[in-house]
């Protein structure tokens, strides 16, 4: 189940990375070009990849962590308001009609777009060191 995880936070980061080099085109809009096209791809991948993360890391840790409390499931609802902003601000992109270089500027600034990737980041590492028994140090 990590290994899930682990490519939904592939998505969102490979997500971030194509904005940057597409932010910095000076494209007008994204209609008539590969990298318009590759922009919305990228960018609908990340959405899917958002669509209940929280619940899915959850699921993918193993149930006594939850259990037994701990840092674990505070982090999770942080990382659920993050995934949740940031997916409204990247459908707010999608729905219009043409996305600029400057829009996707903007949305790489986004307070929203930040905090979730240092969150996606942040768990990512959680979940590489995770030692063999699936469990996380709550301690």
């Amino acid at each position: 189940m990590a290994g899930t995880i682990l490519e939904r936070f592939e998505a969102i980061e490979e997500c971030y990375e194509f904005m940057l080099a597409y932010a910095a085109q000076g494209l007008l809009s994204d209609e008539g070009n590969e990298s318009g096209r590759q922009v919305r791809a990228f960018l609908n991948r990340a959405v899917e990849a958002l669509g209940g993360l929280s619940e899915s890391c959850a699921t993918a840790l193993a149930d006594e962590n939850r259990e037994r409390g701990g840092p674990l499931p505070p982090f999770l609802a942080v990382l659920d308001r993050d995934a949740l902003d940031s997916r409204a601000a990247i459908e707010l992109v999608l729905a219009q009609p043409a996305i600029s270089s400057q829009l996707i500027d903007n949305l790489n600034a986004s307070i929203h777009l930040r905090a979730l990737l240092t969150d996606v980041f942040l768990l990512g590492e959680v979940f590489r060191m995770q030692p063999a028994t699936g469990k996380i140090a709550t301690a």
